[in-house]
Parts: C-alpha cells; structure tokens; sequence
C-alpha cells in the first residue's frame, strides 16, 4: 500500500472505532506537550521529531513498531509527508499523513444530533481538539446557531445540507479561549448577532443586545428559547433555556466544574456575580438537560460520545463548589484555585470584541490549544502531586 493522506475526521473515526492503529506526532517536544490529539477510549502515540528523522534517520524509524498502521501527525502537513516517505522506504505498508496538520484537528467539529423532537432538531458540535461545544437549533428551514467557532465553513456547508438559513447567532459570552464565528457568520449570512452588554457593549461589534428573561423566536413555530442571564464567568454570560427542556449553559455550568470568574482579572467581583448565579441556577428545574460550552475531558461524555447531563446531576457531581456555605466562603475558594491563564486569552478578547484583526496563521496559533476555562480544584490537585 502507497502512502496516503487523511482527513482529521478519518482520524477522529479510527479512533472511536478503537481501530489497532499507532499515531505518530512528529512536532518537537514543546508543541506535542502544548497540544495533541486526543480520543474518547485509549490508544498508542508516540512523539518522535521530525528533526530526528532528517538526523539520525536509523534510530528514528527503530522506534516504530514494524506491522503497525501508522498516522502520522505534524504541524503543518509537509514534515508529516516527508516520514512518511521515510517508513515507506523502510518497508512500512500502511503509513497516512494528515491532510492540513494538526490545525485540522484543532479546527474539527463532529456533530452529534442530541434532540428530534416534534417541531425542532437540537445538534451538539463538539470540537475535540478545543474540548468545546457549540449548538444548532432548527425548526423548519431556519436554524440558530450558539457559540459557533471560527470554522464558519462548516457551519454554513451545515445548514445548506439541511436546507436551513442561518436567521441567529448567540454568544454566551465573550469568549476567552477560542476565535469566536458568530461575526463573520453574521456577516456572510445577514443573521442577526446576539451578545448581552454586559459582555459587549465596550466592544466594537455590531450586534443586538439581549434581554434577561426574553423569548427567541422562529418564524414559523418552533420551540420556546428564553434568555437567562447568568453572569459570574464573565459579567455578560447568559444561559439559554429551550422549550423548558435543555439549558445551553455556555461557561456557567459544566458537567464536571463551573465557569472559572478570573480571566478577566477581576477574580472577586465576578466571583461575587458568579455565587449569585449559582444560588439562582439551584432553583431551576433539576430534570432540565445541560448542554455545557466545554468539558474538561472524554469520561465526561455519554455513551453516544455527547456532552450532557441533567442539572441535578452537575449540581450533584459538583456538590463542594455548589454548597458553598456563603458568599465569603465561595470568593476563598476561587482565590485558592485561581492558576495562571493562557497569554493567548487577552488577545484572543481583542479578535472577539472586533477591536484587532489578526492574520489567518496568528488566528490559527491562537486558536490551537484546550481551553482553560473550568474552576476545578486546582489547588487540592497540586497538591496531591507534591
């Protein structure tokens, strides 16, 4: 068998399948351990560089089992065709590259359909290589769009397969971790671009303010989406609510944690706002179904490989962070647990808030990378390590 290219949603395939194949990383040591792939069940990797193929070729392709299918992984596409090339000539018969490099990976989305219902389709978007989930909502030929990522070409190739018009697009905050889409969306499709001002109103976006308790309508019908205001991650962070039934909680609730309240450098008065929320988030139905805006890893996920939960069950499973006793108590616990964030992040705020434009190759350097944006315990994992 020639050597071959592959897609990362091959790649993303293999791997849930459990197929017997060895992925090959062939970054430098600094980039692998920044960011890799990763799959909901176990699996070979190695990290050998490229630099180490050009170098000491022999010993390099010594350390790649023979008889194994291999699929190599490099930053940009070429190295990874060039060993490629190299464990051909060595007699290896099953050897694909990645087609892209791993910003391919990092931009992937894989969709998962989580409701049917009578009068509406809900679709998760879950994109591995970011550890985050963006949402669909269609009813007729219209679709909402939450929290779209800059991959816009596969949302727009989405709804033209579903023969769907974009009609809105929400943010539920001002995103931190990744390149938000909803701008560009808008911008392609005339759909209307929705922030709450508590988010966005310093920035230079052109969009329409949210209301606290309001309902998002379809033209024709559809289900009930009612607008949440949930500050604490960030002052404008907002939940909404479909049909009574699922919450996109964005970075308010997530399955294993909340919405860490100190990117943005005022760790106490968000942390303030954030306790509030949660005081208000317990009163709400504990059968509603939680759609998060990240997960912290693949244990979190259901059989069907889906993010969600009912909130009684995240309330449950986060049990220290939601009974908290007061107000005083909470604040400690996120001065205790604050770790330092990404560099990225202050100028991933600026490209959200239309305030900088970055070049394609910045936004993807940008962009590559977990978020870090869950208020885990931090402090009590350090040390227990130590």
């Amino acid at each position: 068998m020639a050597i071959f290219s592959y897609q990362a949603d091959a790649l993303f395939g293999w791997l849930t399948k459990r197929e017997d194949i060895l992925v090959l990383d062939v970054r430098n040591e600094k980039d692998f351990g920044r960011f890799k792939v990763e799959s909901p069940y176990p699996f070979e990797m190695l990290n050998v560089s490229y630099y180490d193929f050009m170098e000491i070729e022999e010993e390099s392709v010594a350390r790649i089992p023979q008889g194994r299918s291999i699929r190599i992984v490099c930053a940009k596409e070429g190295s990874a065709k060039y060993v490629a090339e190299i464990l051909e000539k060595h007699g290896f018969e099953d050897v694909g590259y990645l087609t892209g490099g791993i910003k391919t990976w990092g931009n992937m989305l894989i969709t998962k359909l989580v409701s049917d219902e009578d009068n509406y389709d809900l679709y998760q978007f879950i994109r591995p290589g970011k550890a985050s989930c963006s949402y669909g909502l269609i009813a007729g030929k219209e679709m909402m769009l939450f929290d779209p990522s800059r991959n816009v070409d596969f949302y727009l190739d989405f709804a033209k397969d579903k023969g769907c018009t974009i009609i809105k697009t929400f943010e539920t905050h001002l995103q931190a971790d990744y390149i938000s889409g909803s701008k560009d969306i808008a911008a392609q499709t005339g759909a209307i671009f929705y922030g709450n001002d508590g988010d966005f109103a310093s920035s230079d976006n052109k969009y329409t303010s949210l209301k606290d308790g309001e309902q998002q309508a379809f033209s024709t019908g559809g289900p009930e989406v009612t607008v949440l205001f949930t500050p604490g991650h960030t002052p404008g962070s907002t939940s909404f609510v479909v049909n009574d039934k699922y919450m996109i909680a964005g970075d308010m609730v997530f399955i294993a944690s909340v919405g860490r309240p100190d990117l943005g450098g005022q760790a106490e008065d968000w942390a303030v706002l954030l306790y509030n929320s949660i005081q208000l988030v317990k009163k709400l139905d504990h059968n509603m179904l939680v759609l998060p805006g990240h997960y912290m890893n693949w244990e979190e996920s259901t059989e069907e490989l889906t993010f969600i939960t009912s909130l009684g069950d995240a309330i449950d499973r986060n049990k220290d962070i939601y009974y908290i006793e007061n107000e005083a108590a909470f604040i400690q616990f996120i001065k205790d647990n604050m770790r330092t964030q990404p560099e990225e992040y202050a100028e991933i705020r600026l490209v959200n808030g239309n305030q900088k434009e970055v070049e394609d190759d910045r936004a993807e350097e940008l962009d590559l990378g977990k978020n870090e944006c869950a208020a885990t315990a931090y402090a009590a994992a350090q040390a227990e390590k130590s």
